[in-house]
């Protein structure tokens, strides 16, 4: 089944197709293949796994990670901590915000075009028309580009929840590393914290060490008794280590070995010192790997990812703008990334304080329909303005701007919908130009964030 030796070398397809060729269509086909968007189960991805060679059993070491919030980040961490300290790493993750190779990333590249239509349609002929999912078709084309370039470690997200999720194919990861838990998901994943953390917890292997980050009490409860059961080490935020960023400009990370100072995150807002520090605890336990306070700091100064909380210099949507105003763009969707955002305003809003500066906030706000947009807004409510609603566009799974507007008002948010993102930050602009300087910030949903990228690049 290796038809391909590197899977980002190829200028040209193995059916001679030319470079640039768009791998659209075919992605269109894979999403037509089962009638439900998600579906949690493992016996499709198994059953395809064993038609093209079991990739799975064939791949460098993982570092499987799981959770509501901040597996992006921990594994954008990760892999900085990584590639400073010399190592050629893969990275799965999803969704995409712009293009959908931006979930399959080798050894510091995403996957070129040619070399993922080849693979999606190799995945595409072995299923044979059967059922399979989006998610799980398009896994099982990660896992073989994976065992096809060679690298050193695999930074693998799970799509949704763990015990049943398409990645959880993995049986001796490296380590697992379990991210906060919060209400999301419900539909699929349960409605108490216990039973979210639950199916996460299936990530958890026999023997195999296991990191966890900060947690609800209930949700750390669940993890102790799955790590018991399997002989799993467990290493646990505020117990086993321990991080603080109280002093904003260093991140103090402690464990058995001492005390450790670096540079503050990277990446903006006061939860990013936790998720920083999840990532420094998994470098203790990645076997054989040497990663230094040196390679960590370079890390922290260069680690990026896109859409938590990125401000927007350049693009149509900045050149609306009048002058010392800010753009700034959020992906979070879900009631703690509500509260994470509502921290990041009141960082802002100290910051202004000392400068002798005052932006108000003003929010556009966009959410897919299996979210809870109430309890998203409601930490953000006593600080912005107002909230300009938009449906995201060309999903037909968004709210529409009329249902944002009902929930931005549920919460006591002056509200207004909009046809596009244009036209509210246009209104915002309009509203506010003769006076000072302001702060948009575009939130809601990565879908939404994806599409303010792709038109503003």
């Amino acid at each position: 089944m290796n038809k391909i030796a590197s899977v980002n070398a190829s200028p040209q397809s193995s059916s001679g197709r030319p470079q640039g060729s768009s791998s659209d269509i075919v992605l269109e086909r894979l999403n037509k293949l089962h009638p439900k968007l998600i579906d949690l189960e493992l016996g499709r991805v198994q059953r395809l796994l064993d038609r093209v060679g079991n990739p799975e059993k064939q791949l460098p070491p993982v570092i499987h990670v799981a959770g509501t919030n901040g597996k992006g980040s921990v594994i954008a961490y990760l892999r900085a901590f990584l590639e400073a300290a010399g190592y050629r790493v893969h990275v799965y993750t999803s969704p995409h915000l712009v293009r959908f190779n931006e979930r399959i990333r080798l050894n510091g590249k995403l996957i070129e075009e040619p070399a993922l239509i080849d693979l999606l349609e190799e995945c595409e002929q072995a299923n044979g028309g059967q059922q399979i999912t989006f998610f799980e078709i398009t896994t099982v084309a990660a896992f073989l580009a994976f065992m096809r370039t060679p690298a050193d470690v695999i930074l693998l997200e799970t799509g949704l929840g763990g015990t049943f999720d398409a990645t959880n194919v993995i049986d001796q990861p490296l380590a697992s590393v379990l991210m906060p838990i919060s209400m999301d998901h419900m539909q699929f994943l349960g409605d108490t914290l216990e039973q979210i953390a639950a199916n996460k917890a299936g990530i958890i292997k026999q023997g195999r060490p296991a990191i966890v980050g900060r947690q609800p009490d209930e949700a750390l409860a669940v993890f102790e008794a799955k790590a018991r059961e399997l002989g799993a080490p467990l290493y646990r935020y505020g117990k086993e280590w321990f991080v603080d960023g109280l002093l904003k400009d260093s991140l103090r990370f402690l464990d058995t070995r001492g005390p450790r100072r670096y540079p503050p995150p990277g990446l903006l807002g006061s939860h990013q010192f936790a998720n920083a520090g999840t990532a420094i605890a998994a470098t203790r336990w990645l076997e054989g790997f040497k990663i230094d306070d040196g390679a960590i700091a370079q890390g922290l100064r260069n680690v990026q990812w896109p859409a938590r909380m990125q401000r927007l210099t350049n693009g149509p949507l900045t050149e609306m703008l009048p002058p010392d105003w800010e753009l700034w763009l959020d992906g979070g969707h879900n009631e703690d990334a509500g509260q994470v955002i509502a921290n990041m305003i009141r960082d802002w809003q100290d910051q202004d304080r000392k400068r002798g500066a005052d932006l108000r906030a003003h929010a556009i706000f966009g959410m897919l329909s299996t979210k809870d947009p109430v309890a998203f807004l409601k930490p953000l409510a006593p600080l912005l303005e107002d909230l300009n609603a938009v449906a995201i566009p060309g999903d037909h799974a968004s709210l529409s701007a009329e249902d944002c507007v009902k929930a931005g008002t549920e919460v006591g948010l002056i509200s207004s919908a909009f046809p596009s993102v244009e036209a509210a930050l246009r209104a915002v602009v309009d509203s506010h130009d003769d006076g000072p300087a302001c702060r948009v910030l575009i939130c809601g949903s990565l879908y939404l964030a994806g599409t303010v990228l792709a038109e503003n690049g």
